[in-house]
Order: C-alpha cells, then sequence, then structure tokens
C-alpha cells in the first residue's frame, strides 16, 4: 500500500514486517526515530519482539550479536560515533556468521562535532565483512531490508547486512512509499531457520580462539562468500521483483548509458540529483550517463567494468574520504579501469554541505578532461586553512 511516509517511520514499517524476534539500539542522531518507532509497534502488541533499553551501542550489537547466536531474527540501527563504538562487535558478528541487521543512517564523524550527512561512518567499517547496500530513496530502504534478510540469511551465506540510508536526507525526508502487505512478506521471507544456534540440547560454541592456523582460513571462508553474493542478489532481486513488482535489489543501476561517453559513478541519495542534472544535461545534446553502485560489499567489479567498457570519461563522486589517500569508491573503480580511459575523483557532501546541480555540472565538465586524482568541491575559500592546522 502506497503511503506519504518519513523515511524513519516507512523502514520500522519494513522491519516490522520482517518479524524480528530482537531490537537492540541506542539513540542517536539521526537514527533515533527509526528505534523509537519500532518499540511503539512492540509496546502496542504489533510487534512479537523483545526490545532492549541498552546503555551503548557496543551494548546494543552486543546484545544482538548473542540473539542471533541463539537463533533468533534480530535487528539493530545507529549512526557515526555510535557504528564506531560498535566496531568491536560488527567484526565479531561477521566472523561467527550471524546475519544481523542494521541500518545505517549515515552521518558525519567526529571532530568536530556534526550531526549531519555523509557516508564516512558506514565507510570507515567496509572492511568487517557486513554486506553493505546504499539507498537512493526511502522506497529501496524499505526493499533492501526485505530482501537483505533473505539474503543474509541463506544458509548458504550467513553474513550480516548493513543498509545504509542518508541520514535527515533520508531518515527524516518524506516520500510516497508502496510498503508491501504482511502476508507477501511472509512469502518473501519465510521465519528465521538457523543451521546453526546456541541449544543447551546441541552444545556449540561462538567466536573462539583462532589460532595462525586456522584463522587465515576464516578471512577465506568470508571472501568466498562474498563471491557467491555477487550471484545471489541479482537472483533475489529477481524474486523481488516478481513478488512487489520493483527492482531494487542490484549490484548497480544504469541511468541513461547505452550511448553515454561521460558516467558519473556515485552512492546513495545523491543519486536522485545527479539524475535530475543528466536530464536537463541530455537535452542540450551531453551524452552524460549516471552508474548508481547499490552493493558496495561485496564490490562489484565485474558488473562495474562492464557497464563502463564504453564509457570515455568517468567521474566518481564520493561523501567519503580515506585522509592521505582518495574517495573509497573513486579507489576502487580507478583499481578496476583501464589506463586509456579519463577518471577524476570528486569528494562532496561532507558533514552534510549540499551538493548542488550546478557542482553536479561542474564535475560532469572535470570529468570530460580527466584528472587522474580525487578533489574536493565546493571548498570555503575564506576560511583560514593555516588556522585549522595550528587548532
Amino acid at each position: 500500500m502506497k503511503q506519504f511516509l518519513e523515511g524513519s517511520w516507512a523502514v520500522a514499517q519494513a522491519t516490522k514486517l520482517c518479524r524480528p524476534g530482537v531490537v537492540a539500539a541506542y539513540p542517536i542522531t539521526p537514527q533515533t526515530h527509526i528505534v523509537e518507532h519500532l518499540a511503539q509497534f512492540i509496546a502496542d502488541g504489533d510487534l512479537k519482539a523483545q526490545t532492549l533499553n541498552v546503555e551503548s551501542e557496543h551494548s546494543a550489537a552486543s546484545v544482538v550479536l548473542g540473539s542471533q547466536a541463539a537463533g533468533v531474527r534480530s535487528f539493530t540501527c545507529t549512526s557515526s560515533q555510535g557504528l564506531l563504538l560498535m566496531g568491536e562487535v560488527v567484526f565479531c558478528i561477521a566472523g561467527m556468521r550471524l546475519p544481523v541487521m542494521m541500518v545505517c543512517a549515515n552521518r558525519a564523524i567526529s571532530a568536530p562535532i556534526n550531526i549531519w550527512n555523509d557516508q564516512q561512518d558506514s565507510i570507515s567499517l567496509r572492511d568487517a565483512g557486513w554486506i553493505q547496500f546504499y539507498a537512493e530513496n526511502n522506497q529501496e530502504a524499505v526493499d533492501l531490508i526485505i530482501a537483505g534478510y533473505k539474503i543474509g540469511e541463506n544458509p548458504k551465506i550467513m553474513l550480516p547486512i548493513m543498509v545504509c540510508m542518508d541520514g535527515f536526507i533520508l531518515t527524516h525526508g518524506m516520500e510516497v512509499v508502496d510498503v508491501p502487505d504482511q502476508a507477501e512478506v511472509d512469502k518473501f521471507l519465510p521465519s528465521y531457520k538457523p543451521p546453526y544456534k546456541l541449544d543447551v540440547n546441541d552444545p556449540m560454541s561462538f567466536g573462539l580462539l583462532g589460532d595462525p592456523t586456522v584463522y587465515t582460513e576464516t578471512r577465506f571462508a568470508i571472501q568466498d562468500t562474498f563471491k557467491d553474493l555477487l550471484k545471489l542478489i541479482p537472483d533475489v532481486g529477481a524474486e523481488y521483483s516478481k513478488v512487489f513488482g520493483r527492482q531494487s535489489i542490484r549490484l548497480v543501476e544504469e541511468y541513461l548509458m547505452e550511448d553515454a561517453d561521460t558516467v558519473l559513478v556515485a552512492m546513495g541519495s545523491v543519486c536522485g540529483t545527479i539524475k535530475d542534472v543528466i536530464d536537463l544535461e541530455r537535452q542540450k545534446g551531453k551524452k552524460v550517463g549516471l552508474l548508481k553502485v547499490v552493493t558496495y560489499r561485496p564490490f562489484p567489479k565485474e558488473a562495474i567494468k562492464k557497464s563502463l567498457a564504453k564509457v570515455k570519461s568517468i567521474g566518481v563522486l564520493d561523501k567519503d574520504i580515506s585522509l592521505g589517500s582518495d574517495g573509497a569508491l573513486f579507489t576502487e573503480v580507478k583499481a578496476i579501469t583501464p589506463e586509456d580511459k579519463k577518471i577524476s575523483g570528486f569528494i562532496a557532501g561532507l558533514g552534510g554541505r549540499d551538493i548542488r546541480p550546478e557542482s553536479i555540472e561542474k564535475m560532469i565538465v572535470t570529468t570530460e578532461k580527466g584528472s587522474g586524482s580525487s578533489e574536493f568541491i565546493d571548498l570555503n575559500k575564506d576560511l583560514l586553512w593555516n588556522e585549522f592546522r595550528v587548532i
């Protein structure tokens, strides 16, 4: 049923439809509305689950680790510093092969303190072993949660899922969202039946010591599973499209790329703005397109290479920065781009700064020239950078 909803309310409803048995999260802007709504669902009896009031995000992650290990479908959500505080447990959840669902309401990392959006938080934990999806809009966030559970809980996968949605832009933005019926979701997503769990009648242990003779093999196993995911995600996407009538679950999305000479590559809500700019550029006769990366982990190298095979100029927009290097997405796209292609990287939108249409137009012009490196967009040249360095 189509409803005009705030993003946080929409993803809370999507989570409720997946019937998690445990919800644990610690409030942090801009994630708080999600767990508030879920707590209300539980209090009203609309969701049969336990919610726990924990003292920190580290505790929230520890709770869902334990509940998932006990065989219960679990959910958590966080942002920014909260995700970093979870970091130790985030790695443990993946290492124990527990398909926890997390929504990350993307927000900048301190210092200085900043509560607005960029993608530095989830990007900083990209190597933890979690499946990472990036939503362009609230409809995609809803769909990725429902399909994400099915993907992560596949007995051949058993890995946690992080659905990343831009803080405030999506979490507090109002959109028309088609929320599925419970019966449809139940048919698509059966009850959780883990292949292993903590059980007093069949004892086993999780997260034991892995000495040098076995530790490498645990890393290899996760890496190998990510290869399987590159095949599974499109298959689940096709099934989701058949059931719900939407193609939201995919590795990448091509927009007006059939004849494009210049293509921008990006993730998240900024892709909507890029599409608008591309529509205007097309009216001027420019052959411009967008490659939206939906699945960032596993990184879909072959899909990206195939999409960009005939493109002359590539521009990669990052809402993060690997300080001392480049944007994370740019680094990975550049690594698989032939030397004969022009490629440029752009750092924009950090700390919630607007990425305006005119800025995207400048990116397109720079991309056509090809700089080969990342550059910051829309710097405030009036700021005294020497004073910032001293501080």
